[in-house]
């Protein structure tokens, strides 16, 4: 029994090193874009970074950039100096896989205001951080620490217009140009879960 209780505490304290956690550094990464180029999330130290874990095919994410909500939201924070990085972690298995070629006119057809699109096929950022849903989305503030963990916005419906909505990502990002402490630092995101392959 002293046994099984060393080893589950072993596994939760070597699982809660890797958490992402509000008020902690983000974990850094590496990843490649699908123009090829190699992204390090440390490449944009000094700056507000927005992860968001992207997959057109759910219709919760589809709705974001249908609606032109999001690359609205993209446009309107880079404007002010913020990165944004979108993440697919979709499975090579996955009929919502994107190869480099396909993710490239997506991007143009959607006409997608991000920094850059990280092809994660592997999964390695996605478990990173825990990406849950598509969309899922992280606010790291100058200094490296995450600030904002959850969804997109508070309205979690795959239809309508997210306009209208409270945009989290927003708020965060007003409160860390404000100077201020983020007012709503964590919520529960919503939408479809990422395809990993395993």
């Amino acid at each position: 029994m002293k046994k099984t209780l060393a080893l589950f505490t072993a596994l939760t304290l070597a699982t809660s090193l890797f958490a992402v956690e509000i008020g902690k550094p983000a974990p850094d990464f590496t990843g490649t874009d699908i123009n090829g180029k190699t992204v390090k999330l440390s490449d944009y130290k000094g700056k507000i970074v927005v992860i968001e874990s992207y997959n057109s095919d759910c219709p919760f994410c589809h709705n974001q950039y249908a609606s032109g909500a999001a690359q609205d939201l993209q446009k309107d924070l880079a404007a002010k100096g913020v990165v944004w990085l979108l993440v697919n972690s979709v499975s090579a298995k996955n009929f919502s896989h994107r190869t480099p070629e396909q993710a490239q006119k997506e991007w143009a057809d959607l006409k997608i205001n991000a920094t850059a699109w990280i092809d994660d096929t592997s999964g390695t950022i996605g478990h990173l951080y825990e990406m849950k849903t598509t969309p899922h989305v992280f606010v790291i503030a100058t200094d490296g620490t995450l600030v904002y963990d959850g969804a997109m916005d508070d309205r979690p419906q795959p239809f309508g217009d997210p306009h209208t909505a409270k945009n989290y990502v927003r708020a965060a990002v007003d409160d860390l140009l404000a100077g201020k402490p983020v007012e709503i630092p964590q919520t529960k995101p919503y939408g479809c879960a990422v395809h990993y392959a395993n």
